[in-house]
């Protein structure tokens, strides 16, 4: 397993999308042809999926170090009511390129910290966004917090208002390793909000753990895994930590050396893995466990579990809005993603204009390859027996997938893909065999964060 594991330690993608960020095609794109995809996307899915919004609120207090998010650090709360203005006229601008009234299907607040805003600055916010929707029959509502600042007044409010999925960024309960990242919270507080969301109506609690991170070792991780089984979320999202310091300067902080070795860092993964399992978590997907009563695992046994940019979800919309700074939608046929800069975004909004600076057109191969990453990452099996599922990219991703069944990792026939219970560790790397824009321009330089 060790050999496996050294040789499989990459840069690799998530694959939240496919093509991944750094391969689109930007000279093919612009805001125009981007409204037409809106347009059309909606009007051919909006009925009978209903659509996702997302909501990216970037303010933090303090900075965590092991953050690769788009974040804003700042003390100043008189930013709330600016921003919240602007991302309500951005829906407005969306709302015009719609026929009808859109059915919000999946409606998540992520960051930065949401519960950055006052609970009465996020009603506003959420209200505005409802006054002109409905609801999908299915409609579910889910927020990401600090356990240091998300106080009953946050919990109750979001309720209200149909909120009844949490996600609390736990990290790690050791104190040294808190301390290293900035990230600091003690279990009390995370008690008191899992106890107070429970009381207020909440149906599905997450926690995000990583393993990876500087200072990390086994003895502490355990003590965190004991702490968080005991409180029993729902859900568990055990992500790999990403160090990309390239990107984001935090991770300065600290240097290589803190980080756990290669071997480590498998060993802390298989700690958490035995701990969550022996605790009653299902392991569903990459990096993500849950209680046999959580609707992801409910989805995996339907063969209904997705993937987004927002990670793993139990629901499906073709299109997808992204709102707020550094947000990405998807129309399932074109990617765009906003500017990143909270005061060019502000400006453009109220300019009368999407603030999208980037984006992607997929082509048909694109839709292909797309498909059978996403068959991969949630069910871990893909097929192309018909016409319409084979490409060119993919005969080429399969010559190089030939490598990953001798290892173990896939079960190849003629016209399927099986991944094995060994491969489902390393899901990146057997969506990477079939990257077909990577292969084709192969970067000089590291993208994308290590596997494992």
């Amino acid at each position: 397993m060790e050999s496996i594991v050294s040789k499989y330690h990459v840069a690799a993608p998530r694959y939240t999308s496919y093509p991944t960020v750094p391969y689109w095609n930007l000279t093919d794109f612009n805001a125009e042809n981007w409204a037409k995809a809106v347009a059309q996307s909606f009007k051919e899915s909006n009925d009978s999926d209903g659509i996702s919004v997302y909501i990216h609120l970037p303010f933090c207090e303090s900075l965590c170090t092991y953050c690769g998010c788009n974040t804003r650090i700042t003390k100043n709360h008189q930013v709330e009511e600016p921003y919240i203005a602007a991302v309500l006229k951005e829906w407005q601008l969306y709302l015009n390129l719609f026929v009808s009234r859109p059915k919000i299907k999946e409606l998540h607040l992520g960051g930065g910290t949401p519960t950055f805003f006052s609970a009465e600055n996020l009603q506003i916010l959420i209200e505005g966004i409802l006054q002109y929707a409905d609801l999908h029959e299915d409609a579910e509502f889910s927020f990401e917090a600090h356990p240091g600042n998300t106080n009953p007044e946050h919990l109750s409010t979001l309720n209200k208002l149909g909120f009844r999925r949490l996600s609390l960024g736990i990290q790690d309960f050791d104190p040294t390793v808190q301390l290293i990242i900035n990230r600091i919270q003690s279990y009390e507080q995370v008690e008191e909000v899992t106890l107070k969301a429970r009381e207020s109506g909440y149906t599905s609690i997450n926690y995000d753990l990583i393993y990876g991170l500087p200072k990390q070792n086994p003895a502490g991780l355990s003590d965190t895994l004991d702490a968080v089984v005991k409180l029993r979320p729902d859900r568990i999202a055990f992500y790999s930590y990403a160090h990309v310091p390239w990107v984001k300067p935090g991770q300065r902080r600290y240097t290589e050396a803190d980080l756990p070795s290669p071997k480590m860092k498998q060993e802390l993964y298989e700690l958490g893995r035995k701990k969550l399992k022996d605790g009653g978590y299902i392991d569903v997907g990459m990096d993500h466990f849950t209680l046999a009563t959580d609707s992801l695992y409910g989805a995996e046994i339907k063969g209904n579990l997705h993937r987004n940019f927002m990670g793993y979800t139990h629901q499906y919309s073709r299109l997808m809005v992204g709102l707020g700074v550094s947000s990405i939608s998807d129309t399932w046929s074109a990617f765009a993603q906003n500017v990143k800069k909270v005061e060019d975004y502000i400006r453009i909004v109220n300019e009368g204009e999407l603030p999208v600076f980037k984006g992607h057109l997929l082509t048909e191969e694109d839709l292909v390859i797309r498909k059978h990453i996403l068959n991969i990452m949630c069910r871990g099996y893909t097929s192309w027996s018909r016409a319409e599922e084979q490409s060119a990219a993919l005969s080429e991703g399969l010559k190089r997938m030939r490598w990953l069944a001798l290892d173990g990792l896939v079960l190849l026939s003629e016209e399927n893909l099986r991944v094995t219970p060994l491969g489902k560790r390393f899901l990146r790397n057997i969506c990477m065999a079939l990257d077909a824009r990577l292969w084709a321009n192969q970067p000089t330089t590291q993208l994308f964060s290590l596997t494992g």
